[in-house]
């Protein structure tokens, strides 16, 4: 008779776990949306896996507060500082959308200690917008 070994958990758990815990990440990409009620950090790695995110309203932030630059603030304080302990040291920062938050992201994450290689604004612009809807007869 051979014993059998007991195992803690299921496979699948733990497969995703040790692969999220065991990632280091010495360079990535930093997405801030900012629109006009709420801004979004997102945090990815080089090829675009998602790594960390926050937005206003998971920090606490409800109603007309969570477009404010502080809010802005406070969420990219919040996403980064999972990946600065996963390692990172340099990042790209995209930031798109016309909100308040843009400035105050900026800055947090500029304080943060990561170096940035650039930062680009990547609001979507209509180059001459849809076609309009023909007008009615009457």
């Amino acid at each position: 008779m051979t014993k059998t070994i007991p195992r803690i958990g299921s496979r699948r758990n733990g497969r995703i776990a040790s692969r999220k815990n065991g990632r280091r990440i010495p360079k990535g990409v930093i997405h801030v949306q900012a629109g006009f009620n709420n801004t979004i950090v997102t945090v990815t790695d080089i090829r675009g896996r998602v790594v960390s995110w926050s937005s206003a309203g998971t920090c606490g932030f409800r109603g007309r507060r969570r477009g404010t630059p502080f809010a802005a603030q406070i969420t990219a304080a919040n996403a980064i500082r999972t990946v600065v302990d996963q390692g990172m040291q340099r990042a790209e920062v995209m930031i798109k959308g016309p909100g308040l938050g843009r400035d105050g992201a900026l800055r947090a994450i500029h304080r943060s200690g990561i170096l940035l290689s650039f930062v680009r604004d990547v609001t979507p612009m209509p180059h001459n917008g849809c076609r309009p809807p023909k007008k009615r007869r009457i």
